[in-house]
């Protein structure tokens, strides 16, 4: 039994990041923390190629310490795109749970894999972790083969590099920067479609369009749909919506043309809680109205 602690320490402390991952991603709760971006890149870029790389080097022989963990970040660069094209033409499409999923399988088979093949190997020949047998090992090395100590170095500034690279791409990721602050507005036609809109009208006839909003103002904005013609408001087709961040609101609104002309304009005008005078964005359609025969 102490044999097989010390061949799947670290295997199990891989599959338990997994494990965290999975919570941090899944649960509501969590899933809105800084730690869940870190906890996802660390799982997209170092467990994968981790894991693979116990599988395929079981023994201590065949890897050093740095060089093991510098291949796991290579092979795991390598592994991500390929997850993603599979996925991209499956049904699931590239989503964060399926995602998610395939990189959380393919962790946890690689590491049975790992662990299966350690234990094929005499217990002297098979790789496992023992942060204090690695100083020691290391420590040894370096006074018994000076030569070895420039090699050494390089490699720990190359996992150091790679190590703030990941770090730099979580902070970017957690701490995105602002786009343009807009609000998207507009209006469709019949059957939701852009164009074919209600331009002919007989005086008291109804009319039907669906107007979108998408708030895209980094912050939570209260709007106010205001539909006039000819500059005159049509109180039953005024609408108020409160939308947050990145969300979105499509509705039909019927209108009832109050005035009997041609080519008159019919505004659909958009207004913020900042102003209540100027609309903030505005569309119209020109129409007809003739009287009723």
């Amino acid at each position: 039994m102490a044999r097989n602690r010390h061949l799947s320490v670290d295997l199990l402390l891989v599959a338990g990041f997994v494990l965290i991952t999975n919570i941090f991603i899944l649960i509501p709760v969590l899933s809105d923390s800084f730690l869940r971006t870190c906890l996802g890149i660390i799982l997209v870029l170092f467990l994968p190629g981790y894991s693979l790389t116990g599988a395929l080097f079981p023994a201590k022989k065949d890897l050093e310490g740095i060089e093991r963990a510098a291949i796991s970040f290579g092979l795991s660069i390598a592994i991500a795109p390929i997850m993603g094209l599979g996925l991209n033409y499956s049904t699931w499409g590239i989503r964060e749970i399926p995602l998610l999923t395939e990189f959380s399988i393919f962790t946890l088979l690689m590491c049975a894999i790992a662990y299966y093949r350690r234990r094929l190997l005499p217990e002297t020949e098979a790789f496992g972790v023992s942060l204090k047998a690695c100083y020691l090992s290391m420590k040894a090395e370096i006074l018994e083969n000076p030569e070895s100590k420039t090699d050494k170095i390089i490699a720990f500034i190359l996992v150091l590099s790679i190590l703030a690279s990941m770090g730099s791409l979580a902070y970017i990721i957690g701490n995105p920067k602002e786009g343009e602050h807009f609000t998207e507005f507009y209006i469709l036609g019949n059957n939701s479609t852009i164009g074919d809109y209600p331009t002919e009208f007989v005086q008291g006839e109804k009319g039907t369009v669906t107007v979108g909003i998408m708030n895209h103002e980094y912050r939570p904005v209260d709007y106010t749909i205001d539909v006039r013609l000819e500059n005159k408001s049509l109180p039953e087709s005024q609408k108020k919506i409160s939308l947050g961040h990145n969300m979105s609101w499509e509705e039909p609104i019927t209108f009832t043309p109050s005035l009997e002309g041609k080519n008159m304009k019919l505004e659909f005008l958009l207004f913020n809680e900042t102003e209540k005078t100027i609309p903030y964005r505005n569309l119209h359609l020109w129409i007809n109205v003739t009287e009723e025969a």
